[in-house]
């Protein structure tokens, strides 16, 4: 069965509605003016959107969308995406336009309504025609209302509300309901294609740029053994994730794939591995992505609900969830857990801080932070921490550079070092930090680092260590060491000249932490705008929480990727996956044993991590609303503005690990030779 045979009977039940809808679209599309002037310009653009979205359903319904021509093809997704790639300026999409030409009465709910039929061409190429009938409804809603007498922000919001309180019940259904394994859109695409030609990247619907044709052009040049190698790294970490936490993959059935259009021979091949195994691929519709149109407008619309959103409609998620988990349980539960194919090298963003766009309060804010722990709990008591695993993995895309492929065949390379030389050199740095009651880290070169991080006390030094051995499994490439700090006792402050931290670029950002929590923030992303400086971060960093404690603290070892980024000029363009691995750094949030403290764990050298949970986490099983904050951000301190990592033990005597940015501890030598040959 494909998505399209498995949609057939639901599609024919909304036919009806979907064929009169649209009837009342086109005469809206054509011109009325029945609604008042200003609003006349906005209700058309939105009318010939859904009659594209239309034409989108009925030609994948048909089959007639893939067999088309590759320049059939990229003329209809640049009418998809022109209007927030090349228009966004004048677009009714745009917050500030949106309120200078229609108004803040009545902006924010139509800037919402535009937000989601942008947002309906994955459900019209995968045919999911319920989800187009019932915002295409919204639609001529929200039109009578503005034909009528009774037209008041009231009437409107009142629309809005009730329209997601009742319809989300079947549109995050669908949401769920992707865990289906037959539901197969994506992984149609990826395993009917002809992977040869670029012009199976349209049919998803994204936007396609120069990344996403450059990427499939590359891998398409490149012979099989190859391919089958990236994915063997990939698949390999997977299984061996699994291996090393001590879990079993076969009692599993399910893999989660996450990729980057443009990826698709190294997923295919990493398919067919999955399914030696025994695992079933399950590509969710949030699974792939492409290059952004427009970074702008995924941050202007981030908090786009904020004109709805309130404790009965986070209520209402919850249950939702709860009953579409259940309702699809034997999907789920088979899963093992996501494996994870990133990409880096895309232009860095400095966002505006439009204040046209809606923003969260600060109560809502903390009932987003209730929403994100409830679902992880729905989550987790269907795909059980103690039984999942994952693994994640990275490589460039264009925009990095001239050099894209040499630093493409670079990054191979980087994927694929020595596990045993960094096994031993790890170990050698472990044993050293086991030994200690704090570490000290200092910055140099501009850097005004000065923290001391508390470690946990073994009581069986033998047995037992409080770092994790990190190769190449759960987390690709290799190279960190890495721990749960103790908070009591973690002060001084963390500071690095300039970040990239998902995307989203920090300067001279400083963080004071007093016993391991964030006490006070800055940076100078809006010059000596302290107000605007910190609202960034709270926003972005500490994700809406007042304070954060250090989740992770972690001394990255992998000077070849270091070297790497250096030679290129590329630090800018990396990921936070291979920058944590090029010196100290320190997470923010959760720890990375989240849900998963109790299980036992050991490094290669059989010596169990006992240093996996914190004073927060502790509270997991009495107080879980205090336990966990949803996420986890790694800070990293480069080894050029690294001053020194040392070792303080309880009699007050010191070992160095790194000096000047140099490793200097006995065994770790080795580690310099890439620095060496970047000199």
């Amino acid at each position: 069965m494909n998505y399209i045979t498995y949609y057939k009977e639901e599609n024919e039940a909304v036919k009806e509605r979907y064929n009169l809808v649209m009837g009342r679209v086109l005469e809206i599309a054509e011109g009325e003016d029945t609604v008042p002037e200003r609003f006349r310009e906005y209700f058309k653009e939105q009318a010939e959107r859904l009659l594209l979205i239309k034409k989108l359903y009925d030609m994948s319904e048909t089959g007639e969308y893939r067999n088309k021509t590759e320049e059939e093809l990229k003329a209809i997704n640049d009418m998809l995406h022109k209007e927030v790639r090349d228009n966004y300026e004048k677009s009714y999409l745009n917050p500030q336009y949106m309120m200078k030409n229609i108004g803040g009465e009545y902006g924010k709910y139509l800037l919402w309504l535009g937000f989601y039929i942008e947002g309906l061409t994955e459900a019209a190429l995968s045919v999911k025609l319920e989800i187009i009938v019932l915002y295409t409804e919204l639609f001529v809603e929200i039109y009578n209302l503005f034909e009528t007498e009774d037209l008041s922000e009231k009437n409107l919001k009142d629309i809005q509300y009730w329209f997601r309180h009742d319809c989300s019940e079947i549109l995050f259904d669908y949401t769920v309901a992707d865990r289906d394994w037959n539901r197969d859109f994506a992984t149609s695409i990826i395993m009917e294609s002809d992977l040869s030609n670029t012009r199976y990247l349209y049919f998803y619907g994204a936007n396609i740029s120069r990344n996403e044709i450059e990427t499939s052009r590359l891998l398409a040049g490149l012979p099989q053994d190859t391919i089958d190698d990236m994915a063997r790294t990939y698949t390999n970490g997977y299984i061996e994730g699994f291996r090393v936490l001590g879990k079993d993959l076969s009692k599993k059935g399910v893999v989660q794939i996450v990729y980057v259009i443009g990826f698709e021979r190294v997923i295919k091949a990493a398919i067919k591995q999955f399914e030696e195994i025994g695992l079933k691929p399950v590509i969710l519709s949030t699974d792939y992505t492409g290059t952004s149109p427009n970074r702008q407008y995924a941050y202007d619309h981030r908090y786009l609900d904020a004109h709805l959103f309130d404790k009965c409609l986070k209520d209402r998620y919850i249950e939702i969830y709860r009953v579409a988990f259940e309702k699809y349980r034997d999907f789920i539960i088979p899963t093992a857990g996501p494996a994870v194919l990133e990409a880096f090298g895309q232009k860095p963003f400095e966002p505006a801080d439009k204040p046209e766009s809606l923003k969260y309060t600060d109560k809502q804010l903390k009932l987003k932070t209730e929403f994100d722990r409830e679902y992880m709990e729905i989550v987790n008591k269907y795909i059980n921490p103690e039984d999942r695993s994952f693994t994640i993995i990275s490589y460039p895309v264009a925009d990095i550079g001239e050099k894209y492929r040499e630093i493409f065949n670079e990054t191979i390379k980087l994927n694929n070092l020595d596990q045993n030389l960094y096994r031993e050199i790890q170990t050698c740095i472990i044993n050293a930090l086991d030994e200690g009651e704090y570490v000290e880290i200092k910055g140099m070169n501009g850097n005004r680092t000065d923290l001391r991080v508390a470690l946990k006390e073994l009581k069986e030094p033998s047995k037992e260590t409080l770092f994790e051995n990190c190769l190449a499994d759960v987390n690709i490439p290799l190279g960190e060491v890495f721990t749960t700090p103790k908070l009591k006792g973690t002060n001084g402050t963390l500071h690095v000249t300039q970040v990239f931290l998902y995307g989203l670029n920090y300067i001279d950002l400083e963080l004071k932490f007093k016993d391991g929590c964030v006490a006070e923030y800055a940076c100078k992303n809006y010059g000596d705008n302290d107000e605007a400086n910190k609202s960034y971060i709270k926003e972005n960093l500490l994700k809406g929480h007042e304070t954060l404690p250090m989740g992770e603290f972690a001394i990255g070892t992998n000077t070849t990727a270091y070297a790497m980024i250096k030679r290129y000029d590329i630090e800018a363009l990396m990921d936070i996956l291979i920058l944590e691995k090029t010196g100290p750094h320190f997470a923010v949030g959760d720890t990375c044993y989240k849900f998963d403290e109790d299980a036992k764990t050991y490094n290669p050298d059989g010596k169990e991590i006992i240093a996996k949970s914190n004073e927060f986490s502790d509270l997991r099983n009495t107080e879980p609303d205090k336990a966990y904050f949803n996420c986890h951000t790694d800070i990293t301190i480069p080894y050029n503005e690294l001053g020194s990592i040392d070792v303080v033990k309880k009699d007050g005597s010191q070992t160095a690990v790194i000096k000047d940015g140099r490793f200097v501890l006995k065994g770790t030598e080795k580690l310099n030779e890439a620095f060496e040959k970047l000199n």
